[in-house]
């Protein structure tokens, strides 16, 4: 009698439960399809944010040469998982880093770990004025090891935009990586990139980048290091037949190239791979 009632029990309310993860997961899927299709299709940047809203899984792996002839592999290169929970909303979990010096003087070891909330208030598709906006909050926790990361939390506000004219595209955003303690010490970074794309057949998407950074206080007071990127992304190759699936795979490469006088690393190339669904 005992097992009876427990499968009447079962039965009552597992077929509630599905009912419920299939409404969740169809809510969600529709959410994400509407709020990528208000906004441009542009290829998500090799190294710049983007201003649109994603919903993808991200891992690139960076090999910097530095002015000393040292190698440095960056492993994820804080890059993760990007959800859009909420309609124009996305939120990133970004898996900290593994960094490779080939130095014997320097430890090897895991970054920083870090969160974005990002909210695009304004957009427009290819056939409506071609543009996007969004506004991005990215928090960072020292996690790192060995001095692979930072030495405090920081908070890094960034306003994010894009124009296109046909299959030319380009997008801007400037920040500022602002430490929460030990200001004096560790400065403030002014961020700036823009990039600028241009779409090739289906899916092909050649780019050049500028990458900036303006440091205030610290130990690298009044200087600026300053890289020129040329890229190109493959997006989007689609994963499945079916003609109402996201799922799609996206790749790319890029190679910074230092044009300042002061610069951390010569040269960076960078491969990114990332699986939209």
């Amino acid at each position: 009698m005992k097992m009876t009632g427990l499968v009447l029990l079962l039965s009552t309310f597992a077929p509630a439960a599905l009912i419920a993860q299939n409404s969740f997961t169809t809510s969600w899927e529709a959410r994400v399809k509407k709020t990528s299709a208000q906004q441009p299709g542009w290829a998500v940047p090799v190294f710049a944010p983007t201003s649109g809203i994603v919903q993808l899984v991200r891992f690139d792996a960076q090999h910097q040469y530095t002015p000393t002839h040292t190698e440095t592999w960056n492993f994820d290169s804080s890059k993760g998982f990007n959800f859009i929970p909420f309609a124009r909303t996305e939120f990133d979990i970004n898996v900290p880093p593994m960094i490779l010096h080939n130095n014997p003087k320097v430890v090897d070891g895991a970054g920083d770990f870090s969160m974005v909330m990002k909210y695009r208030p304004f957009a427009g598709t290819a056939e409506h004025h071609n543009f996007s906006t969004a506004f991005q909050m990215t928090f960072a926790v020292p996690t790192g090891s060995y001095k692979n990361g930072a030495a405090v939390s920081t908070i890094t506000p960034t306003v994010v935009g894009g124009k296109g004219y046909k299959k030319f595209d380009v997008q801007s955003s400037i920040g500022a990586i602002l430490p929460t303690s030990s200001v004096p010490t560790i400065g403030r970074t002014i961020q700036w990139n823009t990039v600028a794309q241009y779409q090739v057949g289906k899916y092909f998407w050649p780019e050049v980048e500028v990458n900036a950074s303006f440091f205030h206080l610290g130990a690298n007071d009044g200087k600026n290091q300053t890289f020129i990127t040329p890229g190109f992304m493959i997006s989007k190759i689609k994963l499945n037949h079916n003609p109402k699936s996201r799922l799609a795979l996206v790749v790319g490469s890029g190679m910074q190239i230092a044009t300042s006088s002061y610069h951390a690393y010569n040269h960076n190339v960078v491969l990114t791979s990332r699986i939209v669904f």
